[in-house]
This record gives structure tokens, sequence and C-alpha cells, in this order.
């Protein structure tokens, strides 16, 4: 579990087909605290830290992962910057929300504009997730734990700070960039039981 606070940006360095993909990891995170097999959340995909160097982590990524996520539109190449939290641990201070790192669908980016030193990013959720979507309710995007502010059928926009911006890889995002959409956990059971009611 994370919880959609971003504690490093990652480089990637390295990205080959070894069976499933495998991607190395550039980070400052102290690698001699990560074990083999530890969970990363990696631009809000949860990968398993398969070998690890004084500044590197490798992970390896299933194809059912690169279908979902931004992986599988060429999105990860070669120096890109990638948004990184490790798991939460019991006592750990829960900034965000509860995020399982397991990546519902993209959404693209379809406007973007400045609000003061904000920024105002309007996506498109996919038609089967729209409605988990909810004013004022979380979402994680890129691995980050965001506020929804207004929802328009399967448009959705959030608000940036300037914080925000500096300290993930959001402040590089522009239109037309596909995101990497969690719904809200509590917003899917809300959801489901409704269904059954």
């Amino acid at each position: 579990m994370f919880t959609g606070i971003i504690t490093d940006v990652g480089i990637l360095r390295e990205v080959h087909q070894k069976g499933d993909l495998r991607a190395r990891i550039g980070t400052a995170y102290d690698t001699a605290s990560i074990d083999i097999g530890a969970s990363i959340a990696c631009d809000g995909v949860c990968l398993t830290a398969v070998d690890l160097g004084p500044d590197w982590f490798d992970v390896d990524i299933s194809a059912e992962t690169v279908a979902m996520t931004n992986i599988g539109h060429n999105a990860w190449q070669t120096g890109r910057r990638i948004n990184l939290e490790r798991a939460l641990k019991v006592g750990d201070e829960l900034g965000g929300h509860i995020v399982s790192g397991h990546v519902d669908g993209t959404a693209p980016v379809v406007e973007m504009r400045d609000e003061g030193g904000s920024t105002r990013i309007v996506m498109e959720a996919p038609e089967e997730l729209a409605k988990f979507i909810a004013p004022k309710g979380s979402v994680a995007l890129n691995g980050t734990s965001l506020t929804v502010n207004e929802v328009s059928g399967r448009r959705f926009g959030i608000n940036l700070i300037p914080h925000t911006k500096e300290v993930t890889t959001w402040g590089e995002i522009k239109t037309g960039d596909l995101i990497n959409l969690e719904i809200d956990t509590l917003a899917r059971y809300v959801a489901r039981l409704a269904e059954a009611g």
C-alpha cells in the first residue's frame, strides 16, 4: 500500500525486453535499505525490485501491466523522470489517501491552464471508470494523490500547486500526455454496494 505522496523522482536509465519488460530506474533512495522483492510505486504502478545497485533498482513489468498503463504507449523511454514512492510502513504518516498501485487505466490530458501560481489540468477518464470519480474525491494520477475539483461527464479537473509541480514530474506534463489513473478504493466499494442494494 502507498499514500500517493511522492518521495523521489527517479530517472529511467534502461528499458529492454527480458521475458517481461525490464526497467532500470536511477534513484536518490538509499538502496541499501531496499530489499529484493520490495514494492515501489513507479508513476503509480506497484512494481517489485528484482535487482539493486548503489543508486538504482530494476523492476520487471508484465504484459498485463504494460497494457493497463501508459508504459504500453511508449511513455517509458530512457531519460524519462518517474514519480517514486516506497511502500507504506505501519506508523507512517498517511498524508494522501490509501493507494494500491494497481492502475485502473489511463486518462489523457485534454486541457491545461494557469490559475494564479497553480495549474488546472483537465483529463478524460475511460467510460468504465468515470462513474468512480467525484468532486472533492481522491484519485491517484501518476502515483500522486490529488483531489478532484470538478467533473463533467468523463472529464475531470485537478489543481496543481507550485510545490507539487516542483517535487514531482507534474511540472513536465503537457496536453496529450497519458496519465496513469487509479480510482479511490472507497469509491469502488461504495459503487459496488449501490449496485448490490
